[in-house]
């Protein structure tokens, strides 16, 4: 990993709040001395915290705040709860750390990107748990611009996170490969903005790192049903569940 990579990963699990405290102190430590590094803070402040914006807030549940008062030494002035939530707090893979941390490891930006893409789709409800998730990001600039979500290892759905522009004669395919894969397989072409569901029956079950990729291809798709063109977006998947 470059240095300039380095900065923009601790940058990005920085402002994501995905970093150990320890971790979290020595970034702070090392901010007021280090341009670089508060220009990465900066650009990942700027391009994620919109995206917080698109969710309603909520109130945190009372099981929150009793981990917040006993990770609090004894000496300290008891934090003052907030009233006690009616409905009963709901967990399960929308509040796994694992997730979060995993997705944040690939792309930085996929739990803002993920909060954003489930609250617009769906309304303000959270959809069905899936079993894997990709953001699939700009290789330049680790911009997010697609969502893979999988509730079926046999079935994906693919969601767009705005509209990529694709020049004329061209268009986007859609590519994975496992691990232990002999090459990338088409998924098929993609239309820029438009969210689609692609059956997996005739492929391996989906894994975890299994690659994810959108390329630049003819109008038609590639030519050798390999790809030809550069790589417009790309992520690896991450278990949920």
């Amino acid at each position: 990993m470059s240095a300039h990579e380095d900065i923009q990963h601790i940058a990005g699990e920085y402002v994501l709040g995905t970093l150990s405290a320890a971790r979290r102190r020595e970034v702070e430590q090392r901010l007021p001395g280090d341009a670089a590094l508060r220009a990465a803070v900066h650009g990942w402040q700027e391009q994620l915290l919109p995206l917080a914006a698109l969710a309603e807030p909520v109130d945190p549940s009372p099981h929150l705040w009793d981990r917040i008062e006993r990770s609090i030494a004894p000496a300290a002035v008891p934090v003052a709860r907030r009233p006690a939530v009616t409905a009963p707090a709901k967990h399960g893979w929308w509040d796994s750390v694992k997730l979060w941390r995993g997705l944040a490891g690939t792309g930085f930006a996929a739990a803002a990107v993920l909060a954003a893409v489930l609250v617009t789709r769906q309304e303000g409800a959270l959809p069905a748990a899936p079993q894997y998730m990709v953001v699939l990001v700009a290789p330049q600039d680790k911009a997010p611009g697609w969502v893979v979500q999988a509730s079926s290892p046999k079935q994906l759905s693919l969601i767009p996170l705005g509209q990529s522009e694709v020049p004329a004669e061209k268009s986007l395919q859609f590519w994975t490969k496992g691990d232990n894969w002999s090459g990338p397989v088409s998924l098929g072409l993609v239309k820029p903005g438009q969210t689609i569901q692609i059956p997996l029956d005739k492929l391996p079950p989906l894994q975890p790192n299994q690659l994810f990729e959108l390329t630049l291809e003819p109008v038609n798709g590639s030519p050798i049903n390999k790809p030809t063109g550069p790589i417009q977006f790309i992520g690896r998947a991450v278990k949920v569940i």
